[in-house]
């Protein structure tokens, strides 16, 4: 099945207000920068959105952060997007933060079509205690803390219960896929973005290269497309354009000494 479609604009025309979407990406490595800028253009808003971060700069997330169109975030960190903390400590969103393993997991399993599971990352913690602010109220109180989890013992070790992930849309950037959205993902841009996928009921990947089916050998398909709905093939210039947050970099002289 061809499952190309022709513009970003098209392969996200049926998002909707309140939707849930899973959101690839590695700080700024992997970003579908193109499909979440289509999705701006939409204007829908209250989305919820499950990604490692929520952006920085004006790249990925951070675009629908900035316009007011997340309603609830879950994921791992709020970084240096000054944005992002502000929002929430101003109760403007709700943010439900989730220890990164256990958040990778959480979407795989969604994903595997598992439900549930057991881990010991947050025992002893508010993660499984519940009391992890939510929502702030804007005067420094909480009005809306997490609940309690259940928590069960295997061989004498405490384990908390996690739920899988399911979303209703899944974005995602690929370095390589084919028609048939099978996907390979280039170094740490594969944290995250074959998790998200899994997690999405429909899944657009935006490719950087698009190949022909059998253009890639099947052992090195990151992500099979079965997990993929559509697929967007990007210009040599959105496929070039990739964000650095800190630039670092050697002096000429450090660099001779071979330091």
């Amino acid at each position: 099945m061809d499952k190309v479609v022709a513009t970003a604009a098209q392969a996200v025309a049926d998002v909707y207000d309140g939707a849930s979407f899973a959101v690839g990406g590695f700080g700024l490595s992997g970003v579908p920068n193109v499909l979440v800028q289509a999705v701006h253009a939409t204007g829908i808003t209250g989305i919820g959105v499950v990604s490692n971060n929520c952006g920085a700069m004006d790249s990925g997330l951070a675009v629908l952060l900035a316009a007011g169109r997340i309603a609830r975030v879950t994921g791992s960190y709020i970084g240096a997007n000054k944005e992002f903390a502000r929002q929430y400590l101003a109760g403007e969103l709700e943010v439900e933060l989730i220890p990164q393993g256990t958040l990778a997991e959480r979407l795989r399993a969604g994903g595997a079509g598992i439900p549930a599971f057991y881990t010991p990352a947050g025992v002893g913690t508010q993660v499984a205690d519940g009391g992890l602010p939510w929502r702030y109220d804007g005067n420094g109180g909480v009005a809306l803390a997490s609940p309690p989890k259940e928590v069960r013992e295997f061989d004498g070790v405490p384990y908390v219960l996690e739920r899988g992930i399911r979303t209703d849309f899944a974005l995602v950037r690929a370095a390589r896929g084919d028609r048939h959205g099978n996907l390979v993902f280039a170094k740490s841009a594969r944290n995250f973005n074959p998790l998200a996928a899994m997690a999405g009921r429909i899944t657009v990947a935006e490719v950087e290269e698009l190949v022909e089916p059998g253009g890639i050998d099947p052992d090195h398909v990151h992500l099979p497309g079965v997990f993929v709905q559509r697929v967007v093939a990007l210009t040599p210039e959105q496929a070039a354009d990739k964000k650095i947050e800190n630039r670092t970099t050697r002096s000429r002289t450090t660099r001779k000494a071979g330091a």
